[in-house]
Formats: C-alpha cells, sequence, structure tokens
C-alpha cells in the first residue's frame, strides 16, 4: 500500500469513529470514502448499529457487499452525519468534489446533513482550489450550450468520458471538467455556474463541510468549519 492510500485509511477510520448508535449515516463516493464505508463495515460487525443512505449506485453496491443497512434518500429529509471525501479542499473547508462522479447527490446528501465530515489524504489538501478541474453536470441536451458558457469563465473543458461515450451520473447526465487553474473567488465562480441554463449541479462545495480529517504520514489533523 502507498503512502497517500495508508493516508486515507487512517483518515477514514478516524472519521468514522465519529459515528455513534442509532445514527442515519450518508457514504460519499471515491476511493477515501470507500474505506470509510469498509471501517463502518468493521463496527457494524462489532455491533453497532445504524442505517445507512449512499450518495451513488457505487457506493450502494459496496455497501451491500458489507452487508450495510441500507435506506433509500427518497422519502429522508435529514441525515445525522456524512462522511465523504474530496478532490482538494483549502483552509476554509471549501472543497471541489466530484472526481468520482456523483456530485449532485454528494450535495443534496450533504446539505441534508446535519454535519459533514470530509477525510483527505495530504495531497489534497491545498492553499487555493483550481489544481483539480470542476466538474460540472450538465443536462444532456444542454451540454454543448453549458460548455460555451464555462469556456467564457476562462477555463478548458472537457466532456468527461468512458469507453468511448460521454461518462453519464446516476441521473443519466454529463459532466463537464474544467480546468479553471486557481480559483480566485469561490463564491463567484459558484453564483456564474449555477447561472447557466442547463447546469445541473457543480463540484463547488464551499460551505457543507463542517470538518475535514487529514492524515499526513501517520498523524490525524482535524479541522473545523468557522461559521460567521
Amino acid at each position: 500500500m502507498s503512502d497517500l492510500e495508508a493516508e486515507k485509511v487512517l483518515a477514514a477510520r478516524r472519521a468514522v469513529d465519529e459515528v455513534q448508535d442509532g445514527m442515519l449515516v450518508g457514504l460519499g463516493t471515491g476511493s477515501t470514502a470507500n474505506y470509510a464505508v469498509r471501517c463502518l463495515a468493521e463496527r457494524i460487525a462489532s455491533g453497532l448499529r445504524i442505517t445507512a443512505v449512499a450518495t451513488s449506485r457505487m457506493t450502494e453496491v459496496l455497501a451491500h457487499e458489507l452487508a450495510i443497512p441500507l435506506t433509500s434518500m427518497e422519502g429522508l429529509s435529514s441525515i445525522d452525519l456524512t462522511i465523504d471525501g474530496a478532490d482538494e479542499i483549502d483552509q476554509r473547508l471549501q472543497a471541489i468534489k466530484g472526481g468520482g462522479g456523483a456530485l449532485l447527490q454528494e450535495k443534496v446528501i450533504a446539505a441534508a446533513s446535519a454535519r459533514v465530515i470530509a477525510v483527505v489524504d495530504s495531497s489534497k489538501f491545498v492553499t487555493r482550489l483550481g489544481r483539480f478541474p470542476l466538474p460540472v453536470e450538465a443536462f444532456p441536451f444542454a451540454t454543448e450550450f453549458v460548455g460555451t458558457r464555462l469556456a467564457d469563465l476562462g477555463g478548458q473543458v472537457s466532456l468527461r468520458m468512458k469507453d468511448g461515450h460521454p461518462f453519464l451520473t446516476d441521473q443519466g447526465n454529463h459532466i463537464l471538467d474544467v480546468a479553471l487553474g486557481s480559483i480566485a473567488d469561490c463564491q463567484q465562480t459558484a453564483l456564474a455556474i449555477s447561472c447557466i441554463p442547463g447546469v445541473a449541479g457543480h463540484g463547488l462545495f464551499l460551505s457543507e463541510i463542517d470538518t475535514v480529517v487529514i492524515a499526513r504520514g501517520g498523524t490525524v489533523e482535524l479541522r473545523h468549519a468557522e461559521r460567521s
């Protein structure tokens, strides 16, 4: 296991320590979130009683394999705790998510959660967001239009592909990855993207994350958002 993979496991295990009996837990999507799902399954096997809701079909399949009790987001309006990864996160706990293609469900579940913990290895903690391309989910009929408008914001836009075809989200939408470089004003960028007709969602998570667990080597650091 590489050093970064070991950090992912360490961060995931620490975050899962926050789960308590009786909670409804949101399960994130991606490589680090998968470690959290596996750690949670270990605790369930030892007697922890929780119910979970998945942010993607991929995570749902893994949770079923690990015998984690699942419920559907349909009919739910609140979740106790969500544990998810991040492609980048800064000191203000602003993040870019969506590398795994589940940004819309992740954002809905994060918004419904009383608390959101992001788990990251040391490479994901950055001074300023933007090195990782920003995923934007677009309705297929509007992909070309949305891509042109996104390019007007100054970024290089590429349609995410898989096996020679456009990648489809669980909602059947396309993802445009926007290479913006360093994002000077995340709030303004998020607003500009949200105002483009045909956008279903974007990967800027600016106020959803309450705590980040950062693993560096063999140590773990917790940082909490300062809400005004």
